[in-house]
């Protein structure tokens, strides 16, 4: 048949547009759809279906429409089959030309972004912006602000989850705390006293740490406290000698030294562990504090676990010339009596065999630098400056412990 895009009046689909007719035709053939405008592609309408148009119309008419006579039914006609294909092609073309689907082009607010990018982008603003004077100033702020709420969340968190509840003095050291004293409202009232050495004070009846001026009677001051000492004596097995020139010590320290606050009960353990109260090497405590025959350590000559000190004293006080001896019931070496010894007794004589000097000057030792002797840390601190020796430390907390376990509740 040769060209089949030719129509029945000649023109090619190319060159002519075949013209809409004004109604369908009576067989029922669906009209051709016209080429769509340059305009009208952007919206094409989906081709028309014949059979949906010829089911339509014979629903508003009512009938089906009949063929003509001598008509040959659809797909016999020998003119049909050009027909559909030129419409079909012609429809396949308005397709092209339309571009397919209408697409949907999306509004500027709703563009997707990667992570990647915004994160990219923040970084080069907060550059930008940290180069600015504004930025330069208020950028290491937020930095020491960050640094500071980080260590808050720190110390606030992670570091009780670590360590949980804090300890006390006491359960972070075994027996790091104070030993127990005996308080002065359980002791009974003493006798009086007619005041310190070298001093007058006015009489009155003071209890072992309290804060009131003793007075010294004409003879040894720590006699006047013979009474309270014989009590404490028969309960804790302490020499009464030595219990009086323990508790006049505090009396003294408690006057001259008040924020020491030093207990008796430290300085009788220091006088059981050092000398047993005096009777070390076979010595006896004599009624005025003396203890002979004069107690001698070993020569501190580095033998043994002693340290070792040359002679400081040439002999005057040790009676050694080659080594250094600690003296008397407080045990004192010869070159801390000569710093811190006394004279408790008003003898006139400084004398580290008499165990009432010796219990004053090893107050005046312990309490050196300011030390308070109720704060656990001084406590132990003093007593490892007496003899630098953990175990050492640790009898003489448990015998003062025990003294004042004992004697708390003495009347």
């Amino acid at each position: 048949m040769g060209d089949t895009r030719r129509v029945v009046d000649g023109e090619r689909r190319a060159t002519a547009r075949p013209l809409r007719p004004a109604a369908p035709p009576d067989d029922g053939t669906p009209p051709i759809p016209r080429q769509r405008r340059e305009r009208d592609a952007l919206a094409p309408k989906p081709p028309a279906d014949p059979a949906r148009d010829a089911g339509a119309a014979d629903a508003e008419s009512g009938a089906k429409p009949q063929p003509e006579p001598g008509a040959k039914p659809d797909g016999e006609s020998g003119a049909s089959g050009p027909q559909q294909t030129d419409s079909g092609a012609e429809a396949k073309a308005e397709v092209a030309a339309g571009g397919g689907r209408r697409r949907r082009m999306p509004f500027a607010h709703a563009v997707r972004t990667r992570p990647r990018q915004l994160a990219v982008g923040a970084t080069r603003a907060t550059r930008a912006w940290s180069r600015r004077p504004g930025g330069r100033t208020t950028l290491p702020a937020l930095f020491l602000l960050a640094l500071v709420a980080a260590a808050a969340t720190a110390g606030a968190v992670v570091v009780p989850a670590a360590v949980g509840r804090p300890e006390t003095v006491a359960e972070a050291t075994p027996s790091q705390s104070v030993p127990q004293t005996a308080a002065a409202p359980a002791t009974p009232p003493l006798p009086e006293l007619t005041g310190m050495p070298g001093t007058a004070a006015p009489t009155g009846t003071p209890l072992p740490g309290a804060t009131t001026a003793p007075v010294l009677p004409a003879g040894r001051p720590a006699d006047a406290l013979a009474g309270w000492a014989q009590r404490v004596s028969a309960i804790t097995g302490i020499p009464v000698v030595a219990l009086q020139a323990y508790a006049y010590a505090e009396l003294v320290l408690a006057q001259t030294n008040r924020a020491c606050q030093l207990s008796w009960t430290t300085l009788a353990a220091i006088g059981y562990v050092e000398s047993r109260h005096g009777a070390a090497n076979g010595a006896t405590l004599q009624a005025d504090g003396r203890a002979l025959p004069e107690i001698k350590g070993q020569p501190l000559d580095g033998q043994g676990g002693r340290s070792r000190i040359l002679d400081t004293d040439q002999g005057a006080l040790d009676g050694d010339r080659v080594h250094d001896r600690a003296l008397g019931p407080m045990q004192f070496i010869p070159t801390t009596w000569q710093e811190i010894g006394a004279d408790a007794d008003g003898d006139g004589v400084k004398n580290p065999h008499d165990i009432d000097d010796a219990a004053l000057a090893a107050g005046l030792y312990l309490c050196k630098g300011g030390r308070n002797m109720t704060i656990p840390g001084d406590w132990w601190g003093a007593i490892l400056s007496y003899n630098d020796v953990r175990r050492y430390a640790q009898a003489v907390f448990d015998k003062a412990d025990e003294y004042g376990r004992l004697s708390r509740n003495v009347r």
